[in-house]
């Protein structure tokens, strides 16, 4: 099982879909070669130089943390079934009250409106709250999601940036 990258007060906690298997592997989020969550942090200015997977621990002096919707890992999100995805759901917003962040951004628009049954959800900011936290709708920054080349991501990464 991989840990959370939390800390209470953070400005924004980053909530992925559930740990890929390289993942689970090396203890780190997002650690799989191919994944933008890195790159488009970077780029859109929430560090001031790209961190490696293994620096994780350095986002939390930016005020910022990491979480999944789901813990189990899988080699594709869409292993998940929509049970884990809802009581994911309940345990992140538990998870938030807990902790605080001023916003919870999901990196993913397929997993919430699962999660949450929001079924017209966009990416972007939402109306709804979590766990008393503004909530953020990001692309999934996986690379098998095709549809979000890295320059689209860094500029919705950048979006949120500047909100807060």
């Amino acid at each position: 099982m991989i840990g959370d990258v939390i800390k209470p007060g953070l400005d924004v906690l980053f909530c992925g879909i559930n740990p890929g298997l390289v993942s689970e592997a090396t203890g780190h989020h997002f650690a799989r070669p191919g994944n933008r969550f890195w790159p488009a942090l970077h780029l859109s200015g929430f560090t001031p130089s790209q961190f490696a997977p293994a620096e994780q621990e350095k986002l939390l002096e930016l005020g910022l943390g990491i979480t999944n919707v789901v813990a189990r890992p899988s080699a594709r999100a869409d292993e998940l079934t929509i049970d884990e995805m809802r009581r994911g759901a309940i345990e992140l917003s538990e998870k938030v009250e807990r902790y605080s962040p001023e916003v919870l951004a999901i990196l993913g628009v397929t997993v919430y409106r699962a999660a949450f049954g929001r079924k017209k959800a966009q990416v972007g900011a939402q109306q709804d709250t979590v766990g008393g936290a503004r909530l953020w709708i990001l692309p999934n920054p996986s690379g098998l999601n095709a549809h979000w080349q890295l320059p689209a991501l860094a500029e919705e990464f950048g979006r949120l940036k500047a909100s807060l």
